[in-house]
């Protein structure tokens, strides 16, 4: 049973729902990760990377499934990792769900125009990606997705973020995203929401010692 304050947030925020064969949409955005123990922190090798975009869960309920994200991604600028490889291990996140620290379930990779090799070009260069995390657990199920977004160096620099790179990351995927797109004959219209006071400010613990602004974007994203 959820504690009287997340319950609260439900309220206020924001789960897809299956009801025999059709996704149902959720009644909140999203839950508060702080109320479940959990951070708007992923864990990475140095710090944690900022949870810094919310695909809310009142989204149409078919873009918060795997195939259903990666379209959207491939309609905004993204695509799976370079043939599907990955270097590195995944990171892990707790949103505060039930489930832990859990592995991402996704990462996908700025493609330059080309969601089949573009990602190779990004993994050369350098570019803007993000990691996804669902919070499904059995304590806050809103079916939400925190995406873990950050511009990156190129391969010489060994992926490193820019400086600036998490606040710069989310701004451009936010920009990419916000309006009508589509893709794969899917037609999206995305509003975004600004957010404060669910992360801190500034660069203590943060991978890499980069300063966060403290700004979550919440993406609600509809098929037309």
């Amino acid at each position: 049973m959820l504690s009287a304050p997340l319950a609260l947030i439900a309220l206020v925020y924001g789960s897809a729902v299956v009801t025999g064969l059709t996704l149902q949409r959720r009644a909140v955005d999203f839950f508060d990760s702080a109320q479940g123990g959990g951070s708007m922190f992923d864990n990475a090798t140095f710090g944690g990377e900022p949870l810094n975009v919310i695909i809310s869960g009142q989204s149409s309920p078919e873009v918060l499934t795997d195939d259903g994200v990666l379209n959207f991604a491939q309609a905004i600028g993204f695509s799976q990792e370079c043939l599907g490889f990955h270097l590195g291990d995944p990171q892990t996140a707790n949103l505060g769900d039930g489930n832990g620290s859990v592995n991402q379930t996704l990462e996908f990779r700025q493609d330059f125009g080309n969601d089949a090799l573009g990602t190779c070009l990004e993994s050369l260069i350098g570019g803007n990606h993000f990691r996804v995390f669902r919070q499904n657990g059995p304590q806050a199920n809103s079916g939400a997705l925190f995406l873990a977004v950050s511009k990156e160096q190129d391969v010489s620099e060994n992926h490193n973020i820019v400086p600036d790179g998490y606040n710069i990351g989310r701004d451009e995927l936010v920009a990419a995203a916000v309006g009508t797109k589509s893709h794969g004959g899917v037609i999206y219209n995305v509003v975004a929401k600004n957010i404060t006071g669910l992360m801190p400010a500034g660069s203590e613990g943060v991978n890499h010692g980069i300063a966060v602004d403290g700004i979550v974007m919440l993406l609600t994203v509809t098929i037309q």
